[in-house]
């Protein structure tokens, strides 16, 4: 008999199940928090739970569909009384002024991104991409709470109407409606829809952004980039949009540091390519993690990044926290 269908069940056999979908259930509270950081929170909260009830489980459903029915329920909780993860592109328009005053805002709160790695086996990882895509997860936070669960439940998981109520404790004409609201408030964000790009394409264009940036050459990553190419770095509210603006923010501030003391590291995140920048410690001599730019490909150049600093997302990707200079 298959582990979904013996009950009751074991401590040791609900537990190698909950490790077998940690990933996934990582992802499905990714999607719902813009979290990695409160995704793993969440998940570690929902083992406890799970740990505390499992004397109960009946095996009316699968251990996968309870674990999720928990994660969900626990995202909402957690959810009820935090406020919505946004990107800068959330607060208002772009600035014209490539050296406009960039300032640290830590009072927002900010999306975050996911790093492929923890998305499980690789097999798993190409299911899981499409659904954590970074402007993606941010049009899913401006949906209410249960409005978002209800529709990452049907789309990504693939929930019937009767499991999506019976988690939310509705009805199932109740889950209709939220998904239809749902459906209806996603269109309005105009997310944009993915286009395959051959991965070895996508890999061309991240060694060649890498290459101009750590060389500081303007005419080589102009040459990878679109002309509305958008330019977002997080905790920073200002943000940038077109080449006129982005190119010369480039080169008077990112570029501004001497040769050979940043290097980026190729990687991915949220299905995108990656890289993992580090910046050289001029006392140490060491280069020291300082975060992660994720990128997006549309119709074979850059057409948008955004840079998120925090150095532990560099060792969430797999990637070490210091290099040899």
């Amino acid at each position: 008999m298959s582990a979904e269908t013996i009950s009751p069940v074991s401590g040791d056999r609900w537990q190698d199940e909950f490790e077998r979908l940690r990933a996934g259930l990582i992802a499905h509270c990714y999607r719902m928090t813009g979290s990695y950081q409160d995704a793993e929170d969440v998940v570690q909260d929902t083992y406890l739970r799970a740990m505390r009830a499992v004397a109960g489980f009946e095996a009316r459903s699968s251990l996968k569909t309870w674990l999720y029915r928990i994660a969900t329920n626990t995202c909402i909780t957690a959810l009820n009384h935090r406020s919505r993860r946004v990107l800068p592109a959330g607060l208002g328009g772009p600035s014209d002024d490539p050296d406009a005053h960039v300032f640290d805002d830590e009072s927002v709160p900010w999306l975050e991104p996911l790093p492929d790695a923890l998305l499980g086996d690789p097999g798993e990882v190409v299911v899981r991409r499409e659904s954590v895509r970074l402007a993606l997860v941010a049009a899913l936070q401006y949906l209410p709470v249960r409005q978002r669960a209800a529709l990452l439940l049907r789309e990504v998981l693939s929930w019937s109407a009767a499991e999506i109520a019976e988690t939310l404790g509705v009805s199932v004409p109740a889950v209709k409606s939220l998904l239809q609201r749902a459906r209806k408030r996603l269109d309005e964000q105009q997310v944009p829809e993915p286009r395959a790009t051959p991965p070895e394409l996508e890999r061309a264009l991240l060694d060649r952004y890498i290459t101009a940036f750590e060389s500081a050459d303007v005419t080589a990553i102009r040459a990878v980039i679109h002309d509305d190419y958008r330019l977002e770095a997080i905790p920073h509210p200002v943000w940038f949009r077109g080449l006129d603006v982005c190119l010369p923010f480039l080169e008077r501030h990112a570029f501004a540091a001497p040769r050979g003391t940043v290097r980026l590291l190729p990687t991915r995140s949220n299905g995108q390519p990656a890289a993992a920048g580090y910046r050289l410690d001029p006392v140490s001599g060491l280069l020291h993690a300082d975060g992660l730019l994720v990128l997006e490909v549309t119709d074979g150049r850059f057409s948008h990044a955004v840079k998120f600093t925090d150095p532990a997302l560099v060792t969430a990707a797999g990637l070490p926290a210091v290099l040899t200079a």
